[in-house]
């Protein structure tokens, strides 16, 4: 068997990791938030509709920055129906998903959520610059942020928010480079909204933190020109531009699936050389990084063949995007957690698009329980491990060959140095086939021992949890790795997703 190496030295450092960068996204779409993340009268609910066994997964899982309303949903969002007394709040058409939203959730539940799961979670709000532009967005500002004897800070006050919410982290519009969304823009048109809308925003507060929207996908016709022509109308006005990514196998082409992360990365780095190049053409000294703020397996393909037949009908909280994921899956997802890591430097904010139930890593039943999809443990893991400073990997590697992207390495991995010097490697073996022997060299590291290894695979690639198997898939233990003379050396099963912890 070929063996795959790579060396770990404290010297060589990507970047510090952003707590921001393990986190999720709630959208008004499906079931992510109604029966979701609230349901009154479910067994578990508390005083507010909360469900407590879904609220015990979100703490498990460690997100941090939640993303809301939307997504898509956002652009056609009036913020004003989502506040005051829930019989007073309107029922309206969402032409996104083609559902009606009831509003009994809204931006106070929202945020009170975001307490319960604990003060690691943080609010980051999206604004309708779709159907709506300045105005509303300073009003939301104002009423969300400002302390009081505003008529918009009185009126939460009013509503039973005395406290501001604290808002920070904005994201200017979504994916605005779509012509889905609902209020598309040129990048001229949208690039001089979002200039006008952020530097009304740092009139109130000169600390927001905004993100301007990129493109939808690196796939689309307008790529890298839509980001150039939006920053060069922002560059000074914003701190982040986004990127949104999904991927599915195609035409039953696994292998390339597998290497999914090679687009994703592709992708880190194309965005980084435009908003580089902007920087060097206004002569600026500043760096903008990226929100990774929508990312996901997410079999797109069945949700169009749904979306084409004609079948939604305005129902309220439907089944929409409820994909159950494979092992498969998840060693795809856990890579892309990977490519992520492997870009701290930069890619400072990301959102798992989403977080209960829509292409989600926890799912629920109506009145029933809750459960971890396979792509939950990956995302937990490496948030429990991922914190602390990104050593720089290069693999040495078999490879294989793809149809989408060629010749790729079979081991996919990065490594997480804490602050105590413990050090946490997270690998994938994308061979369907053969197990993969990996040796690390340790060089200018304290570490003596192999913590754990644990490994997340199975003879059966497409198994998955459901409602009446939730357990059946999980990670498990490997043994056998050892740590001798400066070396870690262990075996990766084939198709797996691994985490291996030294101290």
């Amino acid at each position: 068997m070929h063996k795959a190496r790579f060396t770990l030295d404290p010297a060589f450092t990507v970047g510090e990791v952003n707590p921001r960068l393990f986190g999720s996204f709630v959208e008004h779409l499906g079931r992510c938030v109604y029966t979701g993340i609230f349901e009154p009268g479910h067994p578990t609910a508390d005083a507010a509709g909360l469900r407590q066994d879904v609220l015990d997964l979100v703490k498990e899982l460690g997100v941090t920055a939640i993303r809301y309303p939307g997504g898509n949903f956002v652009s056609g969002y009036k913020w004003e129906d989502s506040v005051g007394p829930v019989e007073d709040r309107p029922r309206r058409l969402d032409l996104a998903w083609r559902s009606t939203e009831t509003n009994r959730f809204g931006l106070s539940e929202y945020i009170a959520f975001l307490k319960k799961i604990g003060p690691r979670a943080e609010p980051m709000m999206a604004l309708n610059l779709g159907t709506r532009g300045v105005a509303e967005a300073l009003e939301l500002q104002e009423y969300a942020n400002h302390p009081a004897g505003t008529a918009l800070s009185d009126l939460r006050a009013a509503h039973g928010d005395k406290d501001p919410f604290g808002i920070t982290l904005w994201c200017l519009g979504n994916e605005m480079d779509g012509p889905w969304q609902t209020g598309h823009k040129t990048a001229q048109e949208y690039g001089r909204t979002a200039a006008e809308t952020a530097r009304a925003m740092r009139q109130i507060d000169p600390g927001v933190e905004l993100v301007a929207c990129g493109s939808s996908s690196q796939s689309m016709p307008t790529f890298a020109a839509w980001e150039a022509t939006v920053l060069e109308e922002t560059y000074d006005l914003v701190d982040y531009i986004s990127l949104h990514a999904y991927y599915q196998p195609e035409d039953g082409d696994l292998d390339s699936f597998l290497a999914s992360a090679v687009d994703m990365e592709s992708f880190i780095e194309n965005v980084v050389a435009t908003a580089d190049h902007i920087g060097a053409k206004l002569k600026s000294k500043k760096k903008i990084n990226l929100s990774f703020d929508e990312w996901n397996v997410w079999y797109m393909s069945q949700w169009h063949e749904i979306e084409n037949s004609g079948a939604r009908d305005w129902a309220e909280a439907p089944r929409l995007l409820e994909d159950n994921y494979s092992v498969m899956d998840a060693v795809v997802f856990g890579s892309l957690l990977i490519a992520l890591l492997r870009h701290a430097d930069r890619v400072t904010v990301a959102c798992l698009a989403q977080l209960v139930n829509v292409i989600a890593p926890i799912m629920t039943e109506p009145g029933g329980p809750a459960w971890r999809q396979t792509t939950f443990f990956p995302f937990a893991q490496a948030s429990t491990y991922g914190r602390g400073q990104v050593l720089d990997v290069r693999v040495d590697s078999p490879k294989h060959e793809t149809k989408k992207y060629g010749e790729t390495d079979l081991l996919h991995a990065t490594a997480v140095r804490a602050e105590d010097g413990t050090v946490t490697v997270f690998a994938v073996n994308r061979s369907r086939t053969d197990a993969l022997p990996l040796d690390v060299a340790l060089s200018g590291l304290d570490l003596t021992r192999v913590v754990e290894h644990s490994a997340l695979a199975d003879a059966d690639p497409d198994a998955r949890n459901t409602l009446d198997d939730p357990e059946r898939v999980a990670p498990h233990t490997v043994d056998g790795t050892a740590l001798q003379g400066g070396t870690l050396s262990a075996v990766l099963e084939p198709l797996s997703w691994n985490v291996i912890r030294l101290a």
